[in-house]
């Protein structure tokens, strides 16, 4: 412990040092310097952990992810507007559009409402284990050294190229948004404009993402509550046309389109939407003040997610109906499919619909931002752990992981096979089926983790007295977010095999299912290499201590009772919006 808080200081002072010969030194000069490698105690010491032969792998991990030397320049506002940001996206506007087409109004209320409570108890597990320990890779890391290091390594590998393979389809998908404005130009330029945009943005570091997200997550929310309000207008009459529309959608064509399984095929479909969530968790390592600012990041992103939603879906489920054929697009992104567009074009507007095919253009650029992001740590967390080659590894004196965003950003140029509309389809659906299951495993893995790190806790004699953020969901929500995403694996399986309104086909199937199979080869491989066959850690050898954020567990405990002490005197509304917000 004594070692860990010398090498943090070590970090400070180092970065003081930087900062104040950057200002001496001309822009281009600083910014050239900034590639090269940081010389601190902390460097010296990830070299001498990976040279020790009798430390284990998991011991390795634990330290390698503790020292990390990536910026904590990340604010509270940072985090909520990232993880909002993360959410609120194509998968809203639409994909709730598709998913309002296959079940019925009823049923996207349904399968938002279970997606949503089991991302309730997932974050707040993850937000437990964050918070106490905010190291680089996080959930990534959590899976390896609470579970077993070959989930961990499953898992990391499924999800870095869920988000390697996000950028390019995300240039495409921008692109392909562009032309909805019937646009003569090449989609190519556009891939190669907004390319170099992201590029740029991740060159200035984690404090430049931080600011584009949240500007860029700004607009989406206003979009949505603007929507929302004008949702309510068109519901009670209030548009152009002055029809009371209320529930009549929900009697004819009525509030299920294809009974239970379109209720399934929409659960499937409220998950992957939910995708991104989890994201929060990944910045804890380059947040500024962890045990403040993640846990009212966790509580407050939720709950705006879910209003968001469902305030959306509760307007998009009265204002079209679920057999309207505009439903179903030519593309993901196509903008003519979007519940909302279609919502404002039958209340009368004319002009919006560009409005929201822009915002399905900002939402796009901020997932292709975030998704270089979520890929550069991830495989900076791997190479930590041993499980990538070191290279990718490498964090410059700007504390960013400039190997691993350089290969992310090297990789978006595949999109530039947009021109060609059979190669981009081809290719991207099977590049997506590799880690199409990506998210459910990952959230799987933060429950498991949290449960497991509760068992640890309980079996070496320690408290949650000594966590500086308790779960509110506890345990048993980490029970039921195993469960109910092990749910949602199974109705996956179940409409991959057997697809709504289709033939059963291999095609489809793969096509839907190849991420499950991925994971078992991942993790199969690491067994082999690494010729360990335990399924999981005994609980006896679990590290509940290497990389906590408070390393002085006494003091941290007076801490917690004195601002318990303090809340207990505000007025009930206040304490009531401590515990939701």
């Amino acid at each position: 412990m004594n070692t860990e808080k010398k090498i943090e200081e070590s970090d400070l002072s180092f970065r003081e040092s930087n900062t104040s010969a950057d200002q001496k030194q001309g822009f281009w000069t600083s910014f050239k310097d900034s590639f090269k490698p940081p010389i601190n105690e902390k460097q010296t010491q990830k070299i001498d952990i990976d040279e020790k032969d009798h430390l284990t792998d998991v011991q390795r991990i634990n330290l390698n992810s503790a020292n990390q030397d990536l910026r904590r320049e990340l604010k509270t506002r940072h985090l909520q507007m990232i993880s909002i940001g993360s959410s609120i996206g194509t998968g809203l506007f639409v994909g709730t559009g598709t998913a309002l087409h296959t079940g019925g109004p009823a049923a996207i209320i349904i399968a938002w409402f279970l997606a949503a409570s089991a991302v309730f108890s997932t974050m707040q597990g993850l937000g437990e284990l964050a918070t106490t320990f905010p190291v680089s890779g996080s959930f990534n890391v959590f899976a390896s050294r609470f579970v077993e290091p070959a989930i961990g390594f499953a898992v990391g590998w499924n999800y870095f190229l869920q988000y390697f393979t996000l950028l390019p389809l995300e240039l495409v998908a921008a692109a392909i948004t562009i032309q909805y404005w019937d646009t003569n130009v090449n989609s190519d330029v556009f891939v190669i404009i907004f390319w170099l945009v992201i590029t740029f943005i991740t060159l200035f570091g984690v404090k430049a993402f931080g600011e584009v997200e949240f500007v860029l997550s700004t607009l989406k929310i206003l979009a949505v509550i603007g929507f929302v309000v004008l949702g309510i207008v068109l519901i009670a009459g209030g548009g152009p046309t002055h029809e009371f529309v209320g529930g009549k959608y929900w009697r004819n064509p009525g509030p299920f389109a294809a009974g239970f399984k379109g209720v399934a095929s929409c659960v499937v479909t409220a998950a992957f939407s939910f995708g991104g969530t989890e994201m929060v968790g990944l910045t804890a390592s380059e947040t500024s003040n962890v045990r403040q600012s993640l846990p009212r990041a966790i509580k407050q992103v939720f709950w705006r997610i879910v209003l968001f939603y469902f305030g959306s879906l509760i307007m998009i489920s009265c204002l079209v109906p679920y057999n309207d054929k505009r439903l179903l697009g030519s593309s993901s992104v196509d903008a003519t499919a979007s519940a909302f567009t279609i919502a404002i074009i039958n209340g009368g507007i004319k002009g919006l619909p560009s409005v929201i095919n822009a915002v399905i253009l900002v939402s796009v650029l901020s997932v292709g931002n975030t998704s270089v992001y979520a890929t550069s740590r991830t495989l900076k967390s791997l190479a930590e752990q041993g499980m990538a080659p070191k290279l990718v590894g490498y964090v410059d004196r700007a504390g960013r992981p400039i190997v691993a965003i350089g290969i992310t950003n090297a990789f978006g140029l595949f999109a530039l096979i947009a021109a060609n509309n059979n190669a981009q389809q081809s290719a991207f659906d099977w590049l997506l089926a590799i880690s199409g299951l990506s998210s459910i495993f990952t959230w799987i893995s933060i429950n498991l983790g949290h449960i497991r790190f509760r068992a640890a806790m309980k079996a070496q004699g320690r408290t949650i007295d000594e966590l500086p953020y308790v779960a509110q969901s506890g345990v048993w929500g980490s029970y039921y977010g195993t469960l109910v995403n092990i749910l949602f694996l199974v109705a996956q399986f179940w409409i991959a095999l057997f697809p709504l309104g289709e033939s059963p086909s291999a095609y489809n199937f793969f096509l839907n299912y190849l991420g499950f199979l991925v994971l078992i080869v991942c993790w199969v491989g690491y067994k082999i290499w690494k010729r360990d066959l335990r399924l999981y850690l005994p609980i006896a050898e679990i590290d509940i201590d290497t990389g906590r954020a408070d390393v002085d567990i006494d003091l941290l405990k007076q801490k917690v009772e004195l601002e318990r002490e303090v809340l207990a005197k505000k007025p009930f509304y206040v304490r009531c919006y401590r515990f939701w917000c």
